[in-house]
């Protein structure tokens, strides 16, 4: 595997940037998107939090289709809620109205391991403080989902395979030479790469990237867009990504606005 730096049935979880061509290209390009699969709903979502004896409100009624293989950034000033309506896109938290669908299946009312589970499988997560365990190396950071789900005998039975397609990621962000650091010894790049890597290893179909490079400086960061890309690009894998960062949301293939509680335009 190259390394990116170089320039109806029940669900299973119950049991590139546009190119600079012509007109012509760019509308064909359009209408195929258009006719991809919505991989990824909201409809009518809603949250708030309290605080004392106050309810905030943050999201006010989301409507939001992410299509097969689509690069979607979403942008808004601190505090409008991008997090919370990622978070809920990714079933770590429940909205108080309204739904989540994935693969046209309801996601958001499913019981908690089977969230769990449909997390592990199917969706792929990027944090901008990377979440790495400190005590393991970066090899043992990006096995972390499989020693998750399976069980010790499960995990050992498959280790090779495991392994093996851990270091195929590790490969494929430029991070092989420090696989057995630990993140102490990583700089906030190389962490983020470790983190893109760990979120890859299940095959997810789904990455989800909570400002991925806001941590990072702008050199760093547009070496983890370059990774991004190159994924979305040339294994059509779904990505939405939040970010405050206009330069970064323009490398995505569309954007959306949040703006108090809702989507303002996209």
């Amino acid at each position: 595997m190259s390394n990116l730096l170089d320039t109806s049935v029940a669900p299973p979880w119950v049991s590139s940037r546009r190119s600079t061509g012509a007109a012509a290209a760019l509308d064909h390009a359009a209408a195929a998107g258009a006719r991809r699969a919505i991989h990824l709903a909201c409809r009518g979502l809603q949250k708030s939090y309290r605080k004392g004896p106050l309810g905030i409100p943050v999201l006010q009624g989301i409507d939001l289709d992410v299509r097969e293989g689509e690069f979607l950034a979403i942008v808004g000033p601190s505090g409008c809620g991008k997090s919370t309506l990622l978070h809920l896109l990714g079933t770590l938290d429940q909205p108080d109205a309204g739904v989540v669908t994935f693969e046209g299946h309801r996601i958001d009312d499913l019981p908690a391991a089977a969230r769990d589970l449909l997390r592990n499988r199917h969706f792929g997560m990027v944090f901008q403080f990377y979440h790495l365990l400190p005590e393991l190396t970066t090899l043992e950071n990006v096995l972390a989902p499989a020693l998750i789900a399976e069980s010790t005998i499960g995990y050992w039975l498959r280790r090779s395979a495991h392994r093996r397609r851990a270091w195929e990621l590790l490969e494929l962000v430029g991070l092989a030479h420090r696989a057995r650091h630990k993140p102490r010894e990583l700089s906030g790049g190389e962490m983020q790469r470790a983190a893109i890597a760990r979120a890859l290893l299940s095959r997810p179909k789904v990455l989800l990237a909570d400002e991925p490079t806001g941590n990072l400086d702008r050199s760093t960061g547009e070496q983890i867009m370059h990774i991004l890309g190159e994924l979305n690009r040339r294994e059509r894998l779904t990505i939405v990504m939040v970010t405050h960062d206009p330069w970064i949301a323009g490398q995505a293939d569309r954007t959306v606005h949040l703006a108090e509680g809702r989507i303002q335009q996209g």
